[in-house]
């Protein structure tokens, strides 16, 4: 029946608009005791107790063989006042003797820990814990700390301790779990711990999720924290839902709360990845003129390379003099975005300018940077000028990647000098870098363009032993060169191949190469 229970109430956090029933009261704790040590046990555990509290390590050696589980435990429990002396004995018990450490000892140390306030500790023990690999361990856990919790006189912090491993470690059902199981016996988490979970929701794309949970969190009265927001503006923004997170923002101050520059950056960020700069720029003069936020770096880059993306250098351009003007100084990704976004555009006079802008700046240039300048003049047709910074990059101990090479086969395509855009490509993969779609998309048309369509279909094979697909128009592009060429059996049968392995794209109309070749064959 517990687990009928626990199976629906993990359901219900599930799904975002199902409201979870509260529990009326909560769960008595159970008291479970060991039995008092007698005898030989007796004996045993006060002689080892007395050589630890008067630090004669050096005595204990020969006793480690003679170590158990139940005498483990009752040594940490005499120990339970002292943190200290707790974990040097535990962690002499892990080296000497293992195998006389239970899920009951680690319980017991955890629980010693966090009364004191030892969480980075307790972390560790419990990541260390939960990396051994025992598939039923992470369940059996909470029992095992729950079951010891009063024969430790422990504090609610060794299950928020829990939780929130559980959330740092991303195992998501145990931390639901511990969560759902710790409401049942009134134990409530921190917001701290919280956080923790509803980032990890949001690094797994749950965004959904981690709005279930927020809502959930307040419903039992944990109150969030400026973090908590800034985290639930963002899974909002990740779901597309700007104007909800628009009100959270708009919601802080009625909470006691101020938004800071990273609210603004969230949601910035979220109307730049929907294309909505206007609204972007509204945000960044609210920011200013209603909170006194200032903007900051991020801010900036974010809108400059939104601007860039669209192509609207001007307005790229008006965010950077902004930037300057409001002595937030540009760093290398700010640079990289306009050099790149005027390379886009083959504006290699306005990249090479703000390249010179960074050295005046001590703005260390990277292979991005490099990149960037390179594709412009290649862009350009300026390939000389490409090849030099080519030569600079061992000077700056750099080292070209994929899009360096696909910068310079780029130059030689505009150029339509496709046997030097090939030999570029071949020292590419010589080099380990692996060519994207656009790079082997380029070659092609390149191909095509110079009726070489052996080189066409060359590279198009190498693109399809990579499982990758050309999009409809470089397909086209090419089937239509061959069948001009009279190469209908050729391009009829790249076709069929492409279909066989799943890689003809969409759109594709098989049936022009169908037609081109009955007229073929009845031209003959």
């Amino acid at each position: 029946m517990r687990r009928n229970i626990r199976c629906r109430e993990f359901s219900s956090l599930m799904e975002p608009t199902t409201p979870i029933s509260p529990r009326s009261s909560p769960l008595p704790i159970p008291h479970r005791i060991i039995p008092q040590p007698k005898g030989q046990d007796l004996d045993f555990i006060n002689v080892v107790h007395s050589h630890l509290i008067h630090s004669h390590w050096d005595k204990l050696h020969h006793l480690s063989h003679s170590l158990t589980p139940f005498r483990v435990q009752h040594l940490l429990l005499k120990l339970q006042n002292d943190h200290v002396l707790s974990l040097q004995f535990f962690n002499w018990v892990l080296k000497h003797n293992p195998s006389s450490h239970t899920l009951q000892t680690h319980s017991i140390i955890l629980h010693t820990l966090t009364k004191n306030r030892r969480f980075k500790t307790t972390e560790t023990i419990l990541r260390k814990i939960l990396s051994s690999q025992t598939i039923h361990l992470p369940c059996n856990l909470f029992e095992a700390l729950l079951h010891t919790y009063r024969l430790c006189d422990s504090s609610r912090f060794v299950f928020d301790s829990l939780f929130k491993t559980f959330a740092h470690t991303k195992k998501f059902r145990n931390a639901t779990d511990t969560f759902l199981r710790m409401k049942d016996y009134g134990f409530v988490p921190t917001v701290e711990s919280c956080n923790a979970f509803l980032s990890s929701l949001l690094h797994l794309n749950r965004a959904d999720i981690a709005l279930a949970f927020y809502r959930e969190m307040r419903r039992v009265c944990i109150f969030p924290n400026v973090y908590t927001l800034n985290m639930v503006i963002c899974g909002y923004c990740k779901l597309g839902e700007l104007r909800k997170g628009f009100e959270t923002l708009e919601k802080m101050k009625d909470m006691g709360l101020s938004p800071n520059v990273v609210s603004f950056n969230t949601l910035i960020s979220g109307y730049y990845n929907k294309g909505l700069l206007g609204l972007a720029l509204k945000v960044k003069s609210l920011m200013e003129k209603n909170h006194g936020v200032q903007p900051n770096v991020v801010t900036f880059n974010t809108l400059i390379n939104g601007f860039c993306k669209e192509r609207k250098l001007h307005e790229a351009s008006r965010i950077f003099t902004e930037m300057k003007v409001a002595n937030v100084a540009p760093n290398v990704v700010t640079y990289n975005t306009l050099i790149n976004g005027y390379s886009q555009v083959g504006n290699s006079e306005m990249g090479g300018r703000l390249f010179e802008e960074m050295v005046r700046n001590q703005v260390k240039a990277d292979i991005v940077t490099y990149n960037a300048l390179i594709l412009g003049f290649c862009k350009d047709g300026k390939t000389k000028k490409a090849t030099g910074l080519i030569r600079e990059l061992d000077k700056e101990n750099l080292v070209p990647n994929a899009s360096t090479f696909s910068a310079l086969i780029t130059g030689q395509c505009v150029r339509n000098n496709s046997e030097r855009a090939f030999l570029i490509y071949r020292s590419m993969i010589r080099s380990g870098c692996n060519p994207n779609e656009h790079t082997f998309q380029m070659l092609i048309s390149a191909f095509c363009k110079n009726e070489d369509f052996d080189g066409a279909v060359q590279v198009l094979r190498d693109m399809l032993d990579r499982l990758m697909s050309p999009d409809s128009s470089t397909l086209s592009e090419l089937y239509v060169g061959l069948c001009s060429s009279g190469r209908n059996e050729l391009a009829w049968k790249l076709c069929r191949e492409m279909e066989v392995r799943h890689l003809l794209p969409e759109g594709f109309d098989k049936g022009k190469i169908a037609m081109g070749l009955q007229e073929n064959e009845t031209s003959n």
